[in-house]
């Protein structure tokens, strides 16, 4: 991606893993991005798109609502599209470094994805 707008970064790498695109979600990736979520916690381009891709298996896409960014800092309010649960409602907050996502903390209740089925 020939970009160093923060925002189109962060959504575009949102967009790439939850469309199963993982290898263009980890060329936006720098190699000791960090991810803290509900549901662990990745040190690492490798390790964070591992991750991603064990929950892929749940996700059927992602509905951006609004997309907020002051300079290198972004946070995107999306729905993740569960084929489990519906839509999640969940925000994400990206560090950008040199133009790649060093930094992204989700933030969503993760009971829809871990509970026994009703």
């Amino acid at each position: 991606m020939a970009t160093n707008d923060a925002k189109e970064v962060a959504v575009a790498c949102l967009q790439a893993w939850t469309s199963g695109d993982f290898d263009q979600a980890r060329i936006l990736l720098s190699d000791d991005v960090t991810f803290v979520g509900p549901l662990g916690r990745t040190k690492g381009g490798d390790e964070y798109i591992d991750g991603v891709r064990q929950m892929a298996d749940a996700v059927d896409g992602v509905r951006i609502s609004k997309v907020i960014g002051e300079k290198n800092d972004v946070c995107v309010r999306y729905e993740l599209v569960t084929k489990v649960a519906g839509g999640i409602p969940t925000v994400g907050w990206y560090e950008l470094r040199d133009g790649k996502i060093a930094a992204v903390t989700a933030f969503f209740d993760p009971r829809p994805l871990t509970s026994p089925a009703r």
